[in-house]
């Protein structure tokens, strides 16, 4: 079916914003319409738009892809990267994650500088940007082991822009140096970090947070760690990790979170929703019948598109995780809420280890093709949101991706 609105002179059938609003209900229609004019929406509307069916939800999905025009434009983007994770040895064991064991297991790995540095050499000559670097908590990490990964990659590649170690790397490697986190990230940032993955923030919600982590890094620690990274000119993205054992409270809770950060700050680049994948996961495994398969697919479309509604105008960059979701489902979000379709990876085992699907990497051209098939307008970026290189729109026509709140007003 082609239901995307015409886009780019690509043919295909119209969708009337106005007359999916007059199909909401009068609250919902309200928090939209509010949305629409750009006005902020509060914790309760959030939860109110988490809970939507039907006309509702589909009447959300359609304002989120107006916002998104509104704030990004027609344009479309993706970065090249690479994921390099340097070890999976984990002493903390969190029962969501998968990819961590023992220093002795059979498995275990723990990669010299060198091959950090080579495998960021290989990125570079395949066209990357950027290099994702992050890895467990190794017990024998000492305190300059996150200095000395950076000098690698920088003395191999200077130019190559390192986006590198949680929030949780962040308190250790701190830890282990004895130094404040602003003083630990001043030094990395002196040595070649250029921004900070904002991860190991999972759901920021305190009860549910406590469920996964055991209180490994608290809220209130996350938090502490990423605002020490913004002031000290560290940008970080944001991101939320939900389908397990949280619920609308706990996204709209941590999305304000996310929100209030913001406002302070200005540091995060964007935000990144990441569906549980509970396959292989302890947490799952443990408690089949209390924890969750992961989102709905009907989950994953509120997610981005609530997320464009609630940030707008503070975090404007709505990415969707083709590891999660698969690329075709990744790229209907961009007419649901999302712009950017985060990075080709190379590299991709977080995921992979917690059972995932769709593979470790994404060519350039099909990122392109994707973003095509949206409708949109494809941009390459690097990590800090400027534009690399130009694709400009789709020059053929080609079979459109159908529009996601055409899809739910049917029932698909």
């Amino acid at each position: 079916m082609n239901a995307f609105t015409k886009i780019n002179g690509h043919p295909s059938e119209e969708i009337d914003l106005d007359a999916v609003l007059a199909k909401a209900s009068p609250d919902v229609r309200t928090i939209l319409k509010k949305a629409l004019a750009g006005g902020e929406l509060t914790q309760a509307e959030g939860v109110v738009l988490f809970e939507t069916e039907g006309a509702d939800y589909s009447a959300v999905l359609k304002t989120a892809d107006a916002v998104r025009q509104q704030r990004c434009g027609n344009e479309g983007s993706f970065i090249i990267t690479r994921n390099i994770n340097f070890t999976n040895v984990c002493y903390m064991g969190c029962s969501f994650c998968n990819f961590s064991v023992a220093k002795d297991d059979a498995t275990a790995e723990f990669i010299s500088f060198d091959e950090i540095a080579d495998r960021a050499q290989e990125a570079w000559d395949r066209g990357a940007t950027e290099v994702c670097v992050q890895g467990g908590l190794h017990p024998d990490i000492d305190k300059d082991f996150y200095r000395n990964v950076l000098i690698a990659i920088k003395n191999r590649v200077p130019e190559m822009h390192i986006h590198a170690f949680s929030p949780f790397e962040i308190w250790y490697g701190a830890r282990k140096a004895r130094m404040s986190p602003e003083d630990f990230l001043r030094d990395l940032k002196a040595h070649g970090l250029g921004s900070m993955p904002g991860t190991a923030a999972e759901i920021l919600a305190p009860e549910v947070r406590k469920i996964l982590t055991k209180d490994k890094l608290k809220t209130d620690e996350w938090v502490r760690i990423i605002k020490a990274a913004h002031t000290v000119g560290v940008p970080t993205t944001a991101t939320i990790m939900y389908g397990h054992v949280d619920g609308p409270a706990d996204w709209a809770y941590h999305l304000d979170l996310l929100r209030t950060i913001q406002k302070e700050t200005g540091g995060f680049t964007e935000f990144v929703p990441l569906g549980f994948i509970h396959y292989e996961t302890p947490l799952y495994k443990a408690n089949p019948e209390s924890v969750r398969t992961g989102p709905t697919r009907a989950e994953h479309f509120k997610m981005h598109a609530i997320a464009r509604l609630m940030l707008q105008g503070h975090i404007d960059n709505i990415q969707a995780s083709w590891v999660k979701m698969g690329p075709e489902t990744a790229a209907q979000m961009l007419r649901a809420g999302a712009n950017d379709l985060g990075g080709t990876l190379m590299n991709e085992s977080i995921s992979t280890a917690a059972g995932g699907q769709h593979g470790q990497e994404v060519m350039p051209e099909d990122m392109v093709n994707n973003i095509h098939r949206a409708g949109l307008h494809a941009l390459q970026r690097n990590t800090l949101y400027k534009t690399v290189e130009d694709f400009g729109p789709a020059v053929t026509a080609q079979p459109q991706l159908a529009d996601p709140a055409l899809l739910i007003a049917a029932g698909g």
